[in-house]
């Protein structure tokens, strides 16, 4: 496969995490009028009047369902918000009431995919190998349409993982994950494209997030991400994906959780259980196409000898409930 040049994929999971069309996602929130607020000491920039600058992650469900009459809040009105000090105050779980998603998960390295591991998260999950030599890695790009942190793009390349004190039987164990709709993965890169989404993920979840462009395109067929390097500001990465027909409307949960480390080293857990309201899968290798450049994302993707594809997840419509991360001995209990 030639890494440098469009790679043929198809996508499985690991999302955590759209009634309109694609197109209503700003490629950032640099029109809207902003303010400054502090989050654990960083000056961030907000959408001044927005969700976020009003109520912290801690909005009213009376003030979304007077601001988007159009959201199913059903759901949300089961769950309860709790506060948390995730490095900042704030509420858990945070709430993403309109979103969309493609995903494409195709075979990559195994052994470099243990290298880009820390050495503790290895000793509690493994990545999921699919057959000699070959594990998976999940490539997702989302767009929060509308959210307690307003809205927002973010890309997540993860490795697919087995769950924490239970066995790894590689393809057994993801069939196993598949049916009970309950992934696992380890986040290895998570581009955003607000100061807000990337502060609130390093502080608050201890996530690899970075602030970079993400522009979204789209036709009657397809939708693209344009991934932006940071540091060149040319597009670095191109993610195409199709539109795909004979859409589900049948309501699916499905829970996403990640196992990493917290800035004092200590293994932690986070997830997201998502509502996905409008939802299509492929294995056509043509239904989603990745392109490589020269930036940062792209060399850090190319030693992974990216290979066969799995599957591809077309879901323009889904919400989600996003929880703080917690220490993993509360999960499989101390060593």
């Amino acid at each position: 496969m030639k890494l440098g040049s469009v790679v043929a994929i198809a996508g499985l999971f690991v999302n955590a995490l759209a009634a309109h069309a694609w197109a209503e996602v700003p490629a950032t929130n640099s029109q809207a009028e902003s303010t400054i607020i502090t989050i654990a000491g960083h000056e961030v920039p907000v959408v001044k009047g927005g969700l976020y600058d009003r109520y912290r992650s801690n909005p009213p469900l009376s003030v979304i369902a007077a601001e988007a009459p159009d959201v199913d809040l059903s759901w949300f009105k089961g769950l309860t918000k709790t506060r948390v000090d995730i490095g900042f105050e704030s509420y858990s779980p945070n709430f993403y009431y309109r979103n969309s998603r493609v995903t494409a998960v195709f075979t990559a390295d195994i052994e470099k995919l243990k290298e880009l591991m820390p050495a503790r998260v290895l000793e509690k999950v493994q990545p999921l190998q699919v057959w000699p030599g070959r594990g998976l890695v999940a490539f997702t790009a989302y767009s929060y349409h509308y959210c307690d942190n307003d809205s927002y793009n973010e890309v997540a390349l993860s490795v697919v993982t087995s769950k924490p004190g239970n066995a790894n039987l590689g393809p057994i164990t993801l069939i196993g994950q598949s049916m009970s709709k309950d992934y696992w993965g380890y986040v290895l890169k998570l581009p955003v494209n607000t100061e807000l989404a990337r502060v609130r993920g390093v502080v608050g979840y201890n996530l690899p997030k970075w602030l970079t462009g993400i522009n979204v395109r789209e036709d009657d067929h397809t939708v693209s991400y344009d991934i932006i390097d940071s540091q060149t500001g040319k597009v670095d990465v191109v993610f195409k994906a199709d539109k795909l027909s004979g859409l589900s409307k049948d309501d699916e949960l499905v829970t996403n959780s990640f196992t990493n480390t917290d800035r004092n080293g200590e293994l932690t857990y986070g997830y997201a259980v998502s509502r996905q309201l409008s939802h299509a899968s492929s294995t056509d290798g043509d239904a989603a196409t990745l392109i490589l450049g020269d930036g940062s994302l792209s060399e850090y993707i190319k030693p992974l000898k990216l290979g066969k594809m799995m599957k591809y997840e077309y879901v323009p419509e889904f919400q989600s409930a996003l929880y703080a991360p917690r220490p993993l001995a509360t999960l499989i209990g101390k060593d």
